[in-house]
């Protein structure tokens, strides 16, 4: 189990780097200062060698790979560097952002799981199959809807529409209503999917004839049987949409006016501030990548083939 925990592990982390690495490599072929773009400004009325002290405050002037040392081993001490227009440490941006769009996924993360098993099992434990063909026809409309028309229907129907909720002003949580929606059902489309077919799969083993045959229901085969086997491929592709959660979530704070990792995105790429580009690219990874590493150690705790292959 230990030489398991560490591959992973090395992994991750190996992974980890190749992000790093690639992002570090595309900025540097952008086009562009971010140092010019602000300071080269007739109202600053700075001189080239103003400007060339600017580009050896920042690190602006060594080389690439003298650069790419220096950015690896900040980040690797927590240091992300300073953002060139905000003129602050790029942590302090992230602090700021970060917790909004963390909190944003997470519970556009639970909706998309909870409605993803909502639809899975009624889908199967209704008797009418008008209803079940229906239910599972939704995902296949649900994984056609790009994220920002759903935003802008849903800010249409629900707050002009029905004025359930108010568009300017809202509570706190009131709202986080409409872009976790917004979040949870292109994401719930393909985990619903999935577990539909796992389920159908499940359902045709042996042992789910044998339970019935011993007087077991179909709701208590569904719980105590096929839920368990069901889950484990929904698993893997849960952990791979986070990726496409996060990249949804700077999507839909942008049409909702959230602030966030979204906007700080929008102004970094507007100002071509790198250091503040490279660090939410390697926040957006490790994200994903803890994810993904949750559910790869998830697996043994729901397969006991797995624990016993390895010595768990």
């Amino acid at each position: 189990m230990f030489k398991y925990l560490a591959n992973r592990t090395g992994q991750a982390l190996l992974v980890l780097w190749a992000a790093f690495t690639a992002s570090f490599v595309l900025l540097q072929l952008l086009p562009g200062d971010a140092i010019l773009i602000k300071f080269l400004n007739p109202e600053f009325g700075l001189g080239p060698q103003e400007i060339a002290d600017i580009r050896a405050a920042y690190g602006a002037d060594t080389s690439v790979w003298q650069q790419y040392q220096h950015t690896l081993l900040g980040f690797l001490s927590g240091n992300f560097g300073y953002s060139v227009q905000a003129g602050v440490p790029v942590s302090q941006g992230l602090a700021t952002n970060l917790p909004p769009t963390l909190r944003l996924a997470g519970l556009g993360f639970a909706a998309a799981l909870l409605l993803a098993v909502v639809l899975a099992f009624v889908s199967q434990l209704t008797r009418w199959g008008w209803l079940r063909s229906a239910l599972q026809s939704l995902p296949s409309l649900f994984i056609s809807v790009p994220v920002f028309w759903l935003g802008i229907m849903l800010i249409q129907v629900v707050s002009f529409r029905l004025g359930w909720i108010p568009v300017i002003n809202p509570g706190k949580w009131q709202g986080l209503v409409l872009p976790t929606l917004t979040l949870a059902i292109p994401i719930a489309a393909p985990l619903a999917q999935i577990l539909i077919r796992n389920i159908d799969e499940v359902l045709t083993q042996p042992f789910v004839a044998v339970a019935r045959a011993k007087g077991a229901t179909r709701q208590w085969v569904l719980w105590k049987h096929v839920a368990r086997n069901a889950v484990l491929p929904t698993l893997t592709i849960a952990g791979v949409l986070f990726g496409e959660l996060l990249a949804g979530a700077v999507v839909t704070e942008a049409v909702f006016g959230l602030n966030g990792l979204g906007s700080l995105t929008q102004q970094a790429v507007g100002n071509q501030d790198t250091a503040v580009l490279q660090a939410v690219v390697v926040v957006s990874a490790t994200a994903f990548v803890f994810i993904n590493l949750v559910v790869d150690l998830l697996y043994p705790v729901f397969d006991p083939r797995l624990r016993i292959r390895l010595g768990a």
